[in-house]
């Protein structure tokens, strides 16, 4: 009988309506195989009757209970912000915090979501035309991707939301960061997606509780690419309509495997496998 007993790592997710969450599965079984005993939680603050305001008290109890750390989702990436003790870059950048590492009695906040849509994309549409770029959507996870696509190297991001004026405030963050040159506001899809190169949907449109397409899908052609963040299902009506039309598509699977796997990173501190994190994903089955 060996004398050391594997290495133990308990993490959580909290948020509201996480039950179907693939998260924990994605990190827990590599975890197994990366040798260690990895369990992870979900702490359904709707579940539990709470709400965003049960943050503190949700913090503390993790840090007595040793989690290495948690991941933060709806409706509480923003209001964890001041309860901790120092952010990446990155995560001050977005103003959005959805992984928080505990460690040495300190609470540091990361932003994985960018990274996730960021080396997503750059595996699952190599070579994809990044001179104009539509994105429709500017809310929190909207951001995260507006970024990841200037850092992509987008060169004319034009940004569609519902309400005009958050994309305009995503818009003066953005241009502060990369160029004031690089990301514009549209309120016409039509004229928005006339010339483009791309179309990302950072909406929750397309979603089984938002069944439909953020754009109409007769604005697509052929010489263009589409992408999603949503993954609930993977195969969305927007992504069915690109694939008739002959565009090359990449699915909300890949965003929600490779934020997983920095986020994995920052909790253990080894790098996963993230060819056998989206084998997994995958033999999970369409949701």
């Amino acid at each position: 009988m060996s004398d050391t007993l594997p290495r133990g790592v308990l993490v959580g997710l909290i948020g509201a309506g996480i039950q179907a969450s693939r998260t924990p599965a994605l990190h827990e079984v590599e975890g197994a195989a990366q040798g260690l005993r990895y369990l992870y939680k979900l702490i359904d603050i709707e579940r539990l009757g709470l709400g965003a305001e049960a943050l503190p008290e949700l913090l503390a109890a993790a840090e007595r209970m040793g989690f290495a750390g948690l991941n933060i989702t709806h409706p509480c990436k923003q209001t964890v912000i001041p309860l901790l003790d120092d952010l990446s870059d990155d995560a001050r950048a977005l103003g959005a915090v959805n992984t928080v590492v505990l460690r040495d009695g300190r609470r540091i906040g990361h932003n994985t979501d960018w990274w996730g849509f960021a080396e997503g994309f750059r595996r699952g549409l190599p070579g994809a035309a990044l001179r104009r770029v539509v994105q429709f959507g500017a809310g929190g996870a909207g951001a995260a991707v507006a970024h990841a696509a200037l850092t992509l190297g987008v060169a004319d991001l034009v940004l569609v939301d519902v309400e005009p004026s958050r994309a305009l405030t995503v818009a003066e963050g953005l241009r502060a960061r990369f160029g004031a040159d690089r990301v514009r506001v549209a309120t016409d899809a039509a004229d928005a997606v006339a010339g483009a190169d791309g179309v990302i949907n950072a909406t929750p449109i397309g979603m089984a509780k938002y069944p439909g397409t953020p754009l109409p899908t007769g604005l697509l052609r052929p010489e263009m690419w589409v992408a999603e963040i949503v993954y609930f299902p993977l195969e969305t009506e927007l992504l069915r309509a690109a694939r008739a039309r002959g565009c090359r598509t990449l699915d909300g699977g890949r965003m929600a495997v490779f934020q997983a796997v920095e986020a994995f990173r920052l909790f253990t501190g080894i790098a996963p496998d993230a060819e056998r994190m989206l084998r997994h994903f995958a033999r999970m089955g369409a949701p």
